[in-house]
């Protein structure tokens, strides 16, 4: 599955974009994310309105931060633009409105925000954020990852070994949910038998009834409530005993956390869920895209495994995991030309910075021995930096030494099933086959 010339149907699509007036471009839409088409948008945002005002559609109205340094900006200055309104773009008045009728309960969506629901550390601003992001940091400190690295080598392993030989199947099944749900359990001291149970909570968090995770709002509402209870018994647990090295343990005992309500408590497991979870194991099939589209860089891995570090960090940037992160102004501020109001929404556009030419060479492109790797939006920065990044990179890392110590291929057989979400950049199913071992 080699990159391909432009197709006549991309380059229509494109044409489209650029007949549209350029005050109607609205890229905060699910479908085009699913569907891979939101590129031609951002290119012409970043080119001729970079701070860019979008009403409200299905999301709130916000403005779209589409340039690298724009995005630095924001994400760097959390006092002007704050996180405790919600870290992703809400739906619209009408959008909720909708739901109501459809059945839906509104409580706010999975990262909190002015309609209530649970919040967390992230959608908070220092210093209250500081505290409890210093209460579970331990559990990804350099000292943890050293000891945890052997256990996710033996269980790289151990899911490579198991799949099979010249017969198709679904990576992002059978090894990414896998390898991050068996992770994310040891963090939270689960029984590995449940593992699986996480990667269905986050799905069942990030999506709507028809979305291919859950049919009805009552099955959703379901969801929650076992992933709500399951949790709560873990807390009851870990406060009735000593503290230990897990994340549930660490907040029960953490200063900071150890007096939170149940809501803000689940709002940081919710949190943990999905950072631990979907970044990761979307960057690990991204990676087995991305080398199958630049199939030149597939061999320069094989010729040179000394690069796995360096493409791990291209990986990243060219998958981004999560498409945006939104701030809330505190004050009236002017940014790229443009003067956003205090309490207008403002949304980072990572996937977007990520493929800014002025910044990146050659963005669009899979470079996996690219000079500056690590410069990359995909992690955010500031006080919000992700807490996980060097375990997401150990992971991914550790897999492909595995990978490649294995099969010298592997195939992807067709295009991916992605996710429809603004917010999760990621795949639902990749088939895959592996025509042999080493």
């Amino acid at each position: 599955m080699s990159q391909s010339a432009t197709h006549p149907k991309a380059d229509a699509a494109r044409d489209a974009v650029y007949a549209q007036p350029i005050e109607t471009l609205n890229v905060a839409q699910s479908a085009l994310f699913q569907d891979d088409a939101m590129w031609p948008y951002f290119e012409r945002l970043r080119a001729e309105d970079p701070v860019h005002w979008t009403p409200a559609s299905d999301f709130e109205p916000h403005w779209a931060v589409t340039r690298y340094n724009d995005i630095m900006a924001v994400d760097t200055n959390h006092e002007v633009f704050s996180s405790a309104s919600g870290i992703s773009l809400g739906p619209s008045e009408e959008m909720i409105a909708k739901l109501v009728a459809s059945g839906a309960q509104m409580t706010g969506g999975p990262f909190g925000g002015p309609t209530g629901g649970p919040t967390m550390f992230i959608a908070m601003d220092p210093p209250k954020h500081d505290e409890q992001r210093k209460t579970v940091s331990p559990a990804v400190s350099p000292h943890n990852l050293k000891i945890m690295e052997p256990l996710i080598r033996e269980r790289a392993g151990l899911i490579l070994d198991s799949l099979p030989i010249g017969e198709a199947f679904d990576w992002v099944d059978k090894v990414s949910m896998e390898l991050t749900a068996m992770t994310l359990a040891t963090l939270f001291g689960m029984p590995q038998e449940d593992r699986r149970k996480l990667t269905r909570w986050s799905d069942t968090v990030m999506s709507r009834p028809g979305d291919g995770v859950v049919d009805s709002w009552e099955e959703k509402r379901a969801e929650m409530a076992a992933y709500a209870g399951y949790f709560l018994n873990l807390w009851a647990d870990r406060k009735a005993k000593p503290v230990q090295g897990d994340l549930v343990s660490m907040l029960a005992h953490g200063e900071a956390t150890k007096d939170m309500d149940q809501f803000e408590y689940l709002g940081n497991i919710i949190l943990l869920t999905i950072g631990g979870n979907d970044t990761t194991r979307n960057t690990i099939s991204g990676s087995v895209y991305a080398l199958n589209k630049f199939p030149e860089q597939y061999d320069k891995l094989r010729a040179n495994p000394d690069l796995i570090a360096s493409m791990v960090s291209e990986t990243i940037r060219w998958q981004t995991p999560l498409a945006h992160m939104k701030r809330v102004a505190t004050r009236d501020h002017e940014l790229g030309g443009k003067t956003i109001k205090k309490g207008d929404n403002v949304v980072m556009w990572y996937v977007s910075g990520n493929r800014d030419d002025t910044v990146i060479e050659r963005p669009n492109d899979y470079l996996i021995d690219r000079e500056r790797p690590r410069q990359h939006l995909s992690f955010g920065f500031g006080v919000h930096r992700c807490v996980g990044n060097r375990l997401a990179e150990l992971q991914l890392k550790i897999i492909w030494e595995e990978i490649l110590a294995r099969f010298p291929e592997i195939k992807v057989l067709e295009e991916p099933q992605r996710v429809p979400s603004t917010f999760v950049k990621g795949y639902k199913s990749m088939q895959v086959i592996i025509p042999r071992k080493l």
